[in-house]
């Protein structure tokens, strides 16, 4: 079974809740809402999507729904190839679920966005994509650096605590082994935070985070840089398993 979360944030407190869940399993996909729906309905008056209306109903199909297919772009249009390849895809891996989870099927004409629940590699390790975020609120200074980035460069994590919406905040920094080279090149996602404030607990060594690939223009902000991020798997850890990511319904339509 395959799972995607979907994230709703606020445009006014700019909080980030996990109201949804999406699998996809025997060739049917199955959506539910979360507890997190209900809490981000108390603070902050998210009301239930039209696709899917009551909080607490389960809903499937045989199709993805509508809300994530429309956040990918047709097989039809002649630039679908290049989004595989800004998302560094195999072409033949292509499938819905799996570009939903490297791209984070953001647009900018809600406040959605979808994210995969980690599972450990081969090796047993914890090792995740994502795009960084937020590169709009960055400098052109930093932008010009994130073009000259190379695949493999090796980025730090830092916090942001004066950051007044969240101050558990991190941002991505160049690791500044050049003199004068330290730029600020985007935020880390905010729905990592929690797997990786454990990881810092629990690992005796600190997570690693690397550029995987640069998209220069017209690949837009959201996709221009993508990195990846490897960690100790410690030993118990569950991600996703807070009841925030609880189930409000049975994941079946009724």
């Amino acid at each position: 079974m395959k799972t995607l979360f979907l994230a709703w944030q606020d445009p006014d407190t700019r909080c980030w809740f996990p109201v949804g869940r999406l699998t996809f399993c025997e060739q049917v996909y199955q959506f539910v809402y979360t507890q997190s729906a209900e809490e981000a309905q108390k603070q902050c008056g998210f009301q239930p999507l039209k696709t899917f209306p009551d909080l607490h109903q389960g809903y499937e199909s045989d199709e993805l729904f509508p809300l994530f297919a429309n956040r990918l772009p047709p097989r039809s249009r002649p630039d679908y190839g290049q989004f595989v390849e800004w998302l560094n895809i195999p072409a033949n891996e292509d499938d819905p679920i799996a570009m939903l989870a490297r791209s984070g099927g953001r647009r900018v004409t809600d406040f959605f966005e979808v994210f995969p629940c980690p599972e450990p590699d081969e090796g047993g390790a914890y090792h995740v994509h994502f795009f960084a975020h937020g590169l709009r609120h960055f400098s052109k200074d930093s932008i010009d650096r994130i073009e000259r980035m190379r695949q493999g460069e090796h980025l730090l994590l830092v916090f942001d605590f004066q950051n007044p919406h969240d101050p558990q905040a991190m941002m991505l920094r160049t690791n500044g082994s050049v003199p004068g080279d330290r730029y600020l090149v985007g935020y880390f996602p905010r729905y990592l935070l929690h797997d990786t404030f454990e990881i810092l607990q629990e690992c005796a060594f600190l997570p690693e985070v690397h550029v995987e690939r640069v998209n220069p223009p017209p690949a837009p902000l959201q996709l221009r840089l993508l990195c990846n991020m490897t960690a100790c798997w410690p030993e118990g850890f569950r991600p996703c398993s807070g009841p925030e990511y609880q189930p409000l319904a049975p994941a079946h339509a009724t």
